[in-house]
């Protein structure tokens, strides 16, 4: 039994934070977290947390995105409630962390994030996508972005350049004996003061759209949540398999980024028979190098399934966008991601293996969300065996997949990394996968 420590869970995975406790030998923390009738968090610590190591298990994951917001909330103000109750330390254990998919943008090699165009009337209305964006440091022969003096803006410079200014009787002022602003459609000198009412009133008025050179900012939302749990109090955060691993540098405090590899590994060896004749595989190439640590780690063979963008010819060894660097002919697949979220990527992947020639095709991530319809996606897909871990509660989709679904269990993972820190030993042996 593990002393002076508390754990406290809130209301995204129960079954998770009491397999925990289980392990550790300790009762859950008694507390009370539930909603007001005007939709307000109420949370309220029933134990003492003096001078106590209290650890917070919440996961970022809320039934579809229904109500992920109001978990990460809950996780806020109980350690800001712990902080208060002047616990010695407050550790967040999100076993999937929330928003770590933000800061990952559809960015060019130069830095410049996709540009979308508005739909044109030359190709049916269809969107298309350019990777024309912020232009390059202004230059002879370089093209000038979009702005007033260059006259991308029709019938702008012209409304401007009639206006007249008033004085406080309603006439024109003069400046250098001629009324200002006057001289522009044959001599016709306006009266009227011309303000940014009428230009947005007139039917003329131009509606801006972007063009190339035009950034459009997005929010990347990583940043703020780092910043959220900082300031609520939190003294140390663990996670586990981030999507982005540079989310651990926008935070201030250490973060403990645990693997799930050696689940899978040791899944891969004991259930998947001739393991050293399969084929690990990325379905993309962000995914390569958590493949390739798994692949070599194993001492099996490795391929890659590359997302290529350019408009080129569709051939047999391409699906769609989607190219296969390496042979599967008569092999079994095993396909490695992080994270399943629509099952978008990780069912074209598998839609492509089948037909290069596979012949069983595992598909094995860390944490299995299965948002909007990637139950059904899964269900039609070429996926014979799908292995999750249960960051996330894998009640339901257990029931809709039936056998063809396989949870682990991460618990004993996060007990052994919860009763580490707290003692202050070193938690290296847990990202061993080897």
């Amino acid at each position: 039994m593990v002393r002076n420590i508390v754990v406290l869970g809130g209301n995204s995975h129960p079954a998770l934070v009491e397999s925990v406790c289980n392990i550790l030998a300790l009762p859950p923390c008694n507390r009370i977290l539930t909603k007001f009738s005007s939709g307000e968090s109420r949370c309220e610590i029933k134990d003492s947390v003096r001078g106590k190591d209290v650890y917070i298990i919440q996961t970022g994951f809320g039934g579809n995105g229904s109500r992920l917001n109001d978990h990460f909330m809950d996780l806020c103000i109980m350690i800001s409630a712990c902080k208060t109750g002047s616990a010695r330390r407050v550790t967040a254990v999100l076993p999937l962390f929330p928003y770590s998919r933000q800061p990952d943008l559809p960015y060019k090699k130069s830095g410049a994030p996709l540009y979308n165009k508005p739909a044109s009337t030359d190709n049916g209305g269809r969107k298309d996508y350019t990777f024309e964006s912020v232009p390059v440091t202004p230059g002879p022969g370089v093209p000038r972005s979009t702005g007033f003096a260059n006259g991308d803006v029709p019938d702008l410079s012209n409304r401007f350049s009639r206006a007249t200014l008033t004085n406080g009787n309603g006439s024109p002022v003069k400046q250098n004996g001629d009324y200002f602003g006057n001289g522009v459609n044959g001599g016709h000198r306006s009266t009227g003061s011309y303000t940014t009412h009428d230009y947005e009133n007139s039917t003329h008025a131009y509606a801006f759209e972007a063009k190339p050179g035009y950034k459009q900012w997005v929010a990347q939302a990583g940043t703020l949540v780092a910043n959220l749990l900082t300031c609520a109090g939190a003294d140390h955060v663990i996670t586990m398999d981030l999507h982005d691993p540079q989310v651990q540098g926008f935070f201030d405090v250490p973060v403990d980024n645990l693997y799930g590899r050696p689940l899978l590994k040791r899944y891969i060896q004991t259930y998947i028979r001739n393991y050293k004749d399969a084929v690990i595989i990325s379905p993309d190439a962000g995914g390569a190098k958590r493949a390739t640590a798994i692949a070599d780690s194993l001492g099996v063979e490795f391929a890659l399934i590359h997302k290529e963008r350019r408009p080129t010819k569709i051939t047999d060894r391409q699906n769609a966008s989607m190219m296969l660097v390496g042979n599967v002919a008569d092999r079994v697949c095993i396909l490695i991601d992080d994270l399943l979220d629509t099952g978008n990527t990780i069912t074209r992947a598998a839609k492509l293996l089948k037909k290069e020639g596979a012949t069983t095709i595992y598909a094995m991530v860390t944490h299995g969300v299965f948002s909007g319809d990637a139950i059904s996606r899964v269900k039609a897909s070429a996926i014979d065996k799908i292995i999750v871990t249960n960051s996330v509660p894998q009640d339901e989709h257990k029931q809709a997949l039936g056998d063809r679904l396989e949870v682990l269990d991460i618990s004993p993972i996060f007990a052994e990394a919860i009763r580490r820190v707290h003692h202050g030993e070193s938690i290296s042996v847990l990202f061993n996968y080897d």
